[in-house]
């Protein structure tokens, strides 16, 4: 009698994560095995699997992008647009890391946190998570009603319309159409390229601030500066990406076998990520530059009307339309991020391939922070602008926190087996924490030091950077060969053989897995982080505040 060989049991958490890809641009059976050797199998291959690094980079253009990087071409003109060139490897190292994980273990990011590192930091990343993700999407729904008014749509219908347009997207009940939905949406950050043309900035400064790197503005003018770059990390890697690209990957059935297509897709929406924002950054300097209005940054609305001054009504409604879209894109990604974190930790079924009354709470989750924010962002007098800022900058702040504890899940052999970082990955994670750190004692000293020079700065920034990477690289070196004493796995330099069981090899279910230990040290080194983090949150509040009062 043969004997029937089973599946090894894995760990996914949801039975609608099973099955076959069924993407926005095509379909690959679950049984589908077949290589993929020619150009035309490989294109198909990618069609199908494109949606995960699209959507997470083309919500990251959202409402607090548009406002951000607006901000800084009209106050400073291009010469902050080096941090998005320096950002490039960040965003891709840290999504490659969570798609690395959600095709892996099949369970998202909250529900690793807390199964590998118990409910205090698990409460913690979930708790930071939906607070921030709240906020947010209030911002969202800002940019939604700034493009409105300049558009000449009411305030309420355009909140209404909205919020049941991004509701309805994800209550189909079925992924692909809401997919297809969102790469159509994706699809309008293309109205950046004629809105460019019409402004046509100034190529040379352009390629200057790409490789010229400074921090404009005299003494006294630090802490603003700071507060806009620290901003525009935060807005460019935000939290909710890594939670939000790890969980659609695993509702979008990806496995192992097609991690490097999702990597290709990653690149696409890096790549739109930050030639969008460099439009942004380039059309509202060239429309500003030498004007009454330049330093004088208002909110999104106000970039428009300058806009429309500058290069005629065309490009300003262009930029509210593009607006507009960005802030649906942005809502439906950070909605779901939430939604898909929620019904990890507390079990619930939650995929876009189920019906609503098939999961209920994941949907009633999902459409509660939609129409919360909708109906905060329309009580009258808020300062839209600055609560705008102070979310972007909060990202920024608490992101280190968040890739500390990705750097410890990707090299949890238990977890990810032959899927571990290599030491490169971990040397360059290491570094952008302590980058990270380092950026938020900055904001911090010129907060309380409004007089702080770019040379004090500077000083603080090599001071502060050399004992960062020294706590980080030590704290990591302990828990990563902790960690790595656990599991086996498949040698990341195998044969052929063992190159394909890596290729189908899926973390077991978590209820197999030896909970790892948190050595002493590691506790101390995160409880310090969590400290400062909280310090650093009160000055964020404290500044946005401040300068909320001098407007």
């Amino acid at each position: 009698m043969a004997t029937i060989t089973r599946p090894a049991p894995v760990a996914v958490l949801d039975d609608a994560h099973v099955g076959d890809i069924r993407g926005a641009l095509g379909t690959i059976a679950v049984d589908d095995h077949g290589p993929r050797t020619g150009l035309s199998a490989k294109l198909k291959t990618l069609l199908a699997i494109v949606g995960p690094g699209l959507i997470v980079m083309c919500g990251d253009n959202d409402a607090g992008a548009f406002s951000t990087y607006g901000q800084a071409g009209q106050n400073y003109g291009t010469r902050l647009l080096w941090t998005l060139l320096l950002l490039v490897p960040v965003l891709y190292v840290n999504q490659e890391m969570v798609l690395r994980l959600g095709a892996v273990t099949g369970v998202g990011h909250a529900r690793l946190i807390l199964e590998r590192f118990g409910k205090f930091w698990g409460a913690f990343s979930v708790i930071d998570l939906f607070i921030l993700n709240a906020l947010t999407i209030i911002t969202e729904f800002i940019g939604i009603t700034l493009a409105a008014g300049y558009l000449g749509v009411p305030r309420l219908v355009a909140v209404v319309l909205a919020a049941g347009v991004i509701i309805a997207a994800a209550f189909t009940g079925s992924f692909r159409r809401f997919e297809r939905i969102a790469v159509t949406f994706c699809a309008g950050s293309l109205l950046l390229i004629p809105l460019v043309l019409l402004t046509h900035p100034n190529a040379g400064q352009i390629a200057h601030g790409f490789v010229v790197p400074g921090l404009p503005g005299g003494s006294g003018q630090m802490a603003t500066v700071m507060l806009l770059v620290i901003g525009i990390v935060g807005t460019t890697v935000a939290p909710w990406q890594l939670f939000f690209q790890q969980s659609y990957v695993i509702d979008k059935r990806i496995t192992p076998r097609f991690i490097k297509y999702e990597k290709a897709d990653l690149w696409i929406g890096i790549a739109i990520v930050v030639l969008g924002a460099a439009a942004l950054m380039g059309a509202t300097a060239a429309a500003f530059a030498g004007t009454g209005a330049a330093g004088h940054f208002t909110d999104s609305a106000g970039l428009a009307h300058g806009v429309a001054l500058y290069a005629g009504r065309v490009a300003g409604a262009l930029f509210a339309v593009a607006l507009l879209d960005a802030a649906i894109i942005g809502a439906f990604a950070v909605s779901l991020s939430s939604a898909y974190a929620i019904g990890d930790v507390l079990g619930m079924k939650h995929s876009l391939h189920r019906g609503v009354g098939q999961a209920k709470g994941f949907y009633a989750l999902y459409a509660a922070l939609i129409c919360a924010a909708a109906t905060i962002v329309l009580i009258p007098g808020s300062p839209l602008g600055l609560i705008t800022e102070g979310v972007q900058v909060l990202a920024g702040v608490l992101l280190p926190a968040a890739t500390v504890f990705l750097l410890m899940l990707c090299n949890d052999k238990a977890v990810l087996g032959p899927w571990v970082n290599t030491a490169k990955t971990n040397a360059f994670t290491s570094a952008v924490i302590a980058a990270l750190v380092t950026l938020s004692i900055v904001l911090v000293a010129s907060v309380m030091f409004p007089a702080i020079t770019a040379t004090q700065i500077i000083a603080i920034v090599a001071g502060c950077a050399a004992v960062a990477v020294t706590a980080v690289g030590w704290l990591g070196a302990r828990g990563i060969q902790g960690i790595r004493r656990r599991g086996r796995s498949v040698p990341r330099d195998a044969d052929d053989s063992a190159q394909a069981d890596r290729m189908m090899w899926r973390m077991p279910p978590l209820a197999e897995l030896a909970v790892p230990k948190i050595t002493g040290a590691r506790r101390v080194g995160l409880i310090a982080l969590r400290g400062y983090l909280a310090v650093a949150m009160v000055m964020v509040v404290l500044k946005v505040v401040l300068m909320a009062v001098a407007h």
